[in-house]
């Protein structure tokens, strides 16, 4: 049974959650009664409205205030410092479940899984080499994903020119998009021109927010004829993939179909490598609450999105060689060779 907690107990953790959300007082709940489930969401240094990776996840635990009739709060990082802190507001709260989006949370992830037992933690993009009972983590095969809209990228440049613009690949998911798509490419034709660029050169809290440098490096591939940019790294690939459609060439989203989430590239965005987060981390959170959560790793599933506006524009063949490089992944009759992280 939940521990009872003093009346300044609860008006502090409040305190905190409203400091970092914003949120109206009257969704104030009290999660440590039995009868109130509880949702906590800790993004990476990215935001919450990202329109991919984060925002993705934060959709999975909408659903679970939908349809779980959950309460369901979530914290901004804005420094790595504050991983354990952000974490700890949840567990002192008496959350029920607490999600964590992106690997580098994975450290304070398991020391918080320890600390409080009898919370559940579900990491994205977090795997784990040593599970608590209470802890999941959630992963995706984000080197088949990039390896699809790779294909693509290769079949449809008309320059034989392509371009990727990512967050660092110090985050073996990242890499693994990129690395994916580089193989992609090959699978299609060794002989095509690949600029693939990494956002290595800024710290940590700058390699995923920083709309204007994916931007100025599209904007330079587009000036050496690439003609398909595929970007990945929250809303640096977001800054690359609107400067992509802006120049009138094709340009590829990431994490969830990017179609829905930067109108201002739909004319021009040729597909997006998907991670289905959503339903995976919604699907965690219900585990959770009854009790079915499997510790240790679970995974996703990934793909390629539709071509919506583009539809019209990609050959009949193309399409039939997507579907049949997506089922060759799917039966491992393609292989990725894309190692789990940078070597």
């Amino acid at each position: 049974m939940k521990k009872q907690y003093t009346l300044f107990a609860i008006l502090l953790v409040v305190s905190m959650l409203l400091a970092a959300c914003g949120a109206p007082a009257e969704k104030a709940a009290d999660c440590k009664s039995e009868e109130v489930f509880c949702v906590g969401l800790v993004t990476d240094v990215g935001k919450i409205d990202d329109k991919s990776f984060n925002q993705s996840a934060w959709e999975g635990v909408k659903l679970a205030e939908k349809d779980l009739a959950a309460t369901v709060q979530y914290i901004e990082t804005t420094d790595a410092k504050d991983y354990d802190k952000n974490i700890a507001t949840f567990g002192d709260a008496g959350y029920d479940v607490v999600v964590t989006v992106g690997f580098a949370l994975g450290e304070a992830t398991s020391k918080a899984a320890a600390a409080y037992p009898e919370t559940s933690f579900i990491g994205v993009d977090q795997f784990l080499e040593a599970a608590a009972p209470n802890q999941a983590g959630l992963n995706f095969p984000e080197d088949q994903a990039g390896f699809l809209v790779g294909a693509l990228a290769a079949q449809m440049s008309a320059s034989k020119k392509i371009g990727g613009v990512f967050a660092t690949d110090a985050v073996p998911p990242v890499w693994r998009f990129g690395e994916g798509y580089r193989a992609g490419i090959a699978y299609i034709d060794p002989a095509l021109e690949v600029n693939i660029v990494y956002h290595n050169d800024v710290g940590f809290d700058k390699t995923f927010v920083d709309p204007e440098w994916g931007a100025t490096t599209a904007n330079s591939m587009v000036d050496k004829g690439v003609d398909v940019i595929f970007a990945g790294g929250g809303k640096t690939g977001n800054g690359a993939v609107i400067a992509a459609a802006q120049k009138g060439i094709y340009a590829i989203g990431v994490d969830t179909d990017q179609y829905y989430t930067i109108p201002e590239a739909q004319k021009m965005l040729l597909s997006s490598a998907m991670k289905l987060i959503t339903p995976g981390v919604f699907d965690l959170v219900k585990a959770a609450k009854e009790g079915t959560m499997t510790s240790g790793n679970n995974f996703g599933s990934a793909g390629y999105a539709p071509f919506h506006d583009l539809d019209s524009k990609v050959p009949a063949e193309v399409k039939a060689k997507m579907e049949e490089i997506a089922k060759g992944l799917l039966d491992g009759s393609i292989k990725t060779n894309v190692a789990p992280v940078k070597p």
